[in-house]
């Protein structure tokens, strides 16, 4: 059998991070990763977009293609994002083309774990399989020298790949335990999200996250002198905003809102963006032309599935 793998060894290394580093700030909000260290300023050029969608050490790779080539490659994208064939790029296509890219980096994660979960190559991971391959070293010895409850993560794990598991058959297909480990991505999955969070944060299980508790979570006063700034916000930021309802505490929902917000649609907001920026008619749609014009700008956007679509040779 083989050893604890990823999941668990995240924690761990999430643990050493967290005690190693009290003043550093621990965030639980489900967001966007920052995609480039460059201030995002259209105004100043392109290069945070060409970090965030290429990648940093792919920028470069985009650098060397000339500007024929790259508008000839971007002809075959607007091709792909016009889902209806009509000729025009409205702002729902783009919307849905962009949140496909989103997805990317997740999907190729899965991929890279799949084979290792999949044990008899069937096509499918069962819990027994993610079970014996995770957890295979405390099953062989249930009193493991560290004394961690590993115990307590398996069957967290458990509960997490029953929700994930749709069907209830026990056996995830790949949408299934993408799922299970990206459970922020899907709306079923939400519930679990919460309540994970919740158990990791109320240390006296009332069921809420009171003010010290969600403090103590990002901030660990034992070894510092001083209160760093930031923890000072976030007190302001729990009793202002994070309890919306005033009562000294967060319950499932208020926990919801703080840690998967939907007060902001990223892919909506960068769809909206291209259009305004490349509507030269204000019809509010974009044709082939119009976009072709603006190519600098959609090679450094979402809508070319992190730009690495201009650079894959394969696809033209």
């Amino acid at each position: 059998m083989m050893e604890i793998r990823p999941l668990l060894m995240c924690f761990a290394l999430c643990v050493v991070y967290a005690t190693s580093k009290p003043t550093e700030k621990k965030e639980r909000i489900h967001h966007d990763a920052p995609l480039s260290s460059r201030e995002h300023d259209d105004a100043q050029g392109f290069d945070y977009d060409h970090d965030a969608f290429l990648g940093q050490k792919e920028a470069k790779s985009f650098d060397d293609l000339s500007p024929e080539e790259s508008k000839r490659r971007l002809g075959v994208i607007v091709e792909k994002i016009d889902g209806d064939s009509d000729g025009f790029v409205t702002e729902v296509e783009l919307k849905a083309w962009i949140k496909k890219a989103q997805k990317k980096y997740i999907y190729e994660n899965v991929d890279r774990q799949w084979k290792d979960f999949d044990v008899n190559n069937d096509g499918m991971i069962s819990w027994e399989e993610y079970r014996n391959v995770t957890y295979g070293t405390y099953l062989d010895d249930p009193e493991p020298d560290d004394g961690y409850n590993y115990q307590h993560m398996m069957a967290r794990d458990e509960r997490r790949f029953k929700m994930a598991d749709q069907n209830g058959d026990q056996i995830a297909n790949k949408e299934e335990f993408t799922a299970f480990l990206h459970p922020e991505e899907y709306d079923h999955m939400k519930h679990i999200v919460v309540l994970e969070t919740m158990e990791d944060i109320d240390k006296n299980g009332d069921g809420f996250i009171d003010l010290n508790e969600y403090i103590g979570d990002m901030y660990n006063h034992e070894d510092e002198m001083e209160e760093p700034d930031w923890v000072a916000t976030e007190r302001e930021q729990f009793s202002e905003f994070r309890d919306k309802n005033k009562d000294g505490k967060m319950d499932r929902e208020e926990t919801l809102d703080w840690i998967l917000p939907s007060d902001y649609d990223h892919a909506e907001a960068e769809a909206k963006h291209l259009v305004y920026e490349s509507d030269l008619n204000k019809d509010g749609k974009l044709n082939k032309e119009e976009i072709l014009n603006k190519y600098d700008l959609f090679v450094g956007s979402q809508a070319t599935d992190f730009g690495e679509a201009l650079v894959r040779h394969d696809e033209f």
